[in-house]
């Protein structure tokens, strides 16, 4: 047996109507939570953790990143993904199937879901593509892929360009009780641009990613979800169009959920840095763009008013070299898994935007309901025992050494976050444990 004490948590978990209670002690056995409550605990315990004050909550779940393993492992594999996934107090990820073979057939959603289990830091579950090569045209066998541990069924990375196609997967993903997470990309508007189809682009000479491309699929997405009866979710919103749709959805009961990330919540294009040779940063790029200020305001107003599901970090790691190039050559993508509940703590639960139990929530139990994971994201006596400690008193610098991740593509170094995990456990087995802890 293993006993935390010393630990703060929320008061939802105690059955106490205060946000957070002190003193809290919990006792792990056989990899499950057996014991939660307050005040000092005897027993023999095989290890006793003193928690310092740290606040103790469910293991978090990131509902998209990318983990590039199989066939792009320079960038980051399922074990150093897992790494970066456990600095940041994750337990649970939902990865990507824009791999090289993709994850479009049985064999590596099997693979991926294997050599997950293989490293044992992070419970990775797969997702399968909706078309072969993510081409948009031919779709795949769902039932096959839900079989081989398919979580949900995605083109991420590309937008499905045919409304015919989408459609019909769809159904078959109603069918097979899978959802769809849908990358909204019309790229008839996307138009091969860089960054966000703004003054900043036009400043600098980049070519621009249309709003409207992202709001034009979301649009569709919603309305054939009202059709159908399937679940279409909306991955990393970025745009005041695409909530305002979703809003709309929701409010005539379909089955339609969305996702946001922090860097969407917290920058937007006009804060594009210039590198020393006067070009734009290509660590701020990322696909959808950071969009203009009034869209940032409009994410804001979505997770704090409830529109929002979850928050997902679309951690996409690369290589320095492919990103110390010019923006419209470097590749899409940021690391976010390390400073995930950091930025979202740091800047909206510490300046008093939302309260601490809702920005858990939206890290742990809504992300897992909306694979039907209901049985992970809990803190409860019975359940897994996957747990995060953080310290929300002390601030720590974001700099190169942070990361546990390949890459260190991150828009937020030289950033002081508070927040920072401390510790976290897989099924009552640490995985994480800072060193000065």
């Amino acid at each position: 047996m293993i006993l935390i004490k010393n630990a703060k948590t929320l008061g939802k978990y105690l059955g106490e109507s205060t946000e957070l209670v002190e003193n809290v002690f919990c006792i792990i056995s056989d990899g499950k939570v057996t014991e939660l409550g307050t005040g000092d605990k005897e027993g023999d315990f095989e290890k006793i953790i003193d928690a310092k004050g740290y606040l103790l909550t469910p293991g978090l779940i990131d509902p998209q990143v990318h983990f590039r393993e199989p066939g792009l492992e320079y960038k980051e594999d399922i074990e150093s993904g897992s790494r970066a996934a456990n600095k940041g107090g994750f337990t649970t990820v939902i990865s990507m199937p824009n791999t090289s073979p993709t994850a479009d057939n049985a064999q590596v959603v099997a693979n991926m879901w294997k050599r997950s289990q293989e490293v044992g830091l992070c419970r990775v579950y797969p997702t399968g593509a909706l078309s072969f090569g993510l081409k948009g045209e031919e779709i795949t066998d769902f039932k096959s892929l839900k079989e081989a541990g398919a979580i949900a069924i995605t083109d991420d990375g590309k937008g499905v360009q045919k409304d015919e196609v989408f459609l019909s997967a769809l159904k078959l993903a109603l069918e097979n009780n899978l959802p769809i997470l849908d990358h909204s990309e019309d790229e008839s508007l996307s138009n091969g641009g860089a960054i966000h189809l703004g003054e900043v682009s036009k400043k600098h000479g980049v070519k621009g990613i249309d709003s409207m491309s992202e709001a034009a699929h979301v649009k569709r997405g919603c309305a054939m979800s009202g059709e159908t009866g399937a679940h279409y979710h909306a991955l990393h919103v970025s745009t005041k169009e695409s909530f305002q749709y979703i809003r709309e959805a929701k409010a005539k009961g379909w089955n339609v959920t969305c996702e946001v990330s922090p860097h969407h919540l917290l920058l937007c294009d006009e804060d594009i840095p210039l590198k020393e040779n006067n070009e734009l940063d290509a660590n701020f790029k990322m696909n959808p763009p950071l969009r203009s200020k009034e869209d940032r305001l409009a994410s804001v107003e979505a997770l704090l008013d409830g529109t929002v599901d979850a928050i997902a970090t679309d951690h996409a790691p690369h290589s320095p070299a492919e990103k110390d190039n010019h923006i419209e050559k470097a590749p899409f993508g940021i690391i976010g898994l390390e400073t995930a509940f950091p930025l979202i703590y740091t800047n909206f639960v510490k300046t008093g935007k939302m309260s601490l139990t809702k920005a858990i929530d939206l890290m742990t139990e809504q992300a897992a309901d909306l694979f039907s994971l209901n049985h992970l994201g809990r803190l409860k006596v019975g359940e897994i025992a996957d747990l995060a400690l953080f310290d929300l008193d002390h601030a720590v610098e974001i700099d190169d050494s942070y990361f546990r991740s390949k890459s260190k593509n991150s828009p937020f170094i030289g950033h002081n976050l508070y927040g920072n995990a401390k510790m976290t456990i897989l099924e009552g087995k640490i995985v994480f444990q800072e060193k000065d802890f």
